[in-house]
């Protein structure tokens, strides 16, 4: 086992260039939410790769961008402390979109970091054709100031395209150590994180405007029932927090179809993951401008303290 390499992978970039999906293909299981929605991603997860030749533990940070709020401070913060202590930082980059002012600032803060590797990874290839990608390419040794990209790569984690490619790059960068997770497991987050998250993925699958980014989910209640067959069964009941009253009616809808929609669409996927049969109870409450109240912000779990 002396040959066997480990260490952290910090996956970064503008909101929205393809970070979660990303880490989801590499880790081969749903750990981070996805939306087409910016800033979806609010904690540092880490997911496992695990190989028998390497673990690979990858850091799927926060989009960085302009704080507007105090959770926006928050998240930025997050993404600065989970560069300092990698060996890899991956920076992605979509191939359909051109090189701006956010990336150029992502980049000088990679400089900052001599320490690690670094990867730009040319994200959403099958959304442009071959020319256009070339194209692309040809700009990224532009970003590269006061460093050297060690790896310029092309990936489409939608397509699955490269994938294997990148995991073992990933894997030959790696210092030589010790595995920090048991080999079957996929991520650190805990269990109720995780509901929470694909509660929050399911309501803002069609969430329009202001509203996903004031979308926040507890959890009150998680029960195991008696045992009543092969598969256990949970008792889950969460809170869908929003900030204003007009919210409600929006996650409600008519009738409240769209509170049951979301329900079924959580549940599915909350089984999935648990493999297990639930119950899930969702009610809906106005934390009146939690981005921008600290108080709230450390009982929903955004507190500075924890970092």
């Amino acid at each position: 086992m002396s040959d066997f390499r480990s260490g952290f992978v910090a996956i970064v970039g503008r909101p929205n260039t393809g970070k979660s999906t990303l880490v989801n293909a590499l880790v081969g299981s749903k750990i981070a939410i996805t939306s087409h929605h910016p800033n979806t991603t609010r904690h540092a997860i880490r997911g496992i790769i695990n190989n028998a030749n390497f673990q690979a533990v990858l850091v799927d940070t926060p989009g960085v961008h302009k704080p507007r709020t105090l959770l926006g401070h928050h998240l930025n913060k997050v993404v600065n402390e989970n560069l300092d202590s990698v060996d890899v930082i991956m920076m992605c980059l979509p191939a359909n979109e051109a090189t701006g002012a956010g990336d150029q600032f992502i980049a000088a803060e990679i400089a900052k970091h001599p320490r690690a590797k670094k990867f730009a990874l040319i994200t959403k290839t099958d959304t442009v054709n071959k020319k256009s990608l070339a194209d692309r390419l040809m700009t990224i040794n532009e970003l590269a100031v006061g460093f050297t990209w060690d790896e310029i790569i092309p990936v489409s984690a939608v397509i699955h395209d490269q994938i294997e490619l990148l995991e073992k790059i990933i894997g030959d960068t790696l210092p030589a150590g010790p595995a920090f997770y048991p080999e079957d497991q996929k991520s650190d987050q805990g269990i109720e994180t995780l509901i929470c998250e694909l509660i929050r993925e399911a309501a803002m699958r069609d969430a329009l405007q202001e509203l996903p980014h004031s979308i926040m989910v507890t959890i009150d209640e998680m029960a195991e029932r008696e045992p009543n067959g092969t598969r256990p069964f949970y008792d889950i009941h969460a809170t869908i927090h929003v900030e204003r009253d007009s919210q409600t009616g929006i996650i409600l809808g008519h009738q409240g179809q769209r509170l049951k929609d979301i329900g079924m669409r959580a549940r599915k996927d909350i089984e999935r993951e648990l493999g297990a049969r639930i119950f899930l109870g969702l009610h809906i409450k106005v934390s009146k401008e939690w981005q921008r109240d600290p108080k709230l912000l450390e009982r929903l779990g955004f507190s500075d303290k924890k970092h």
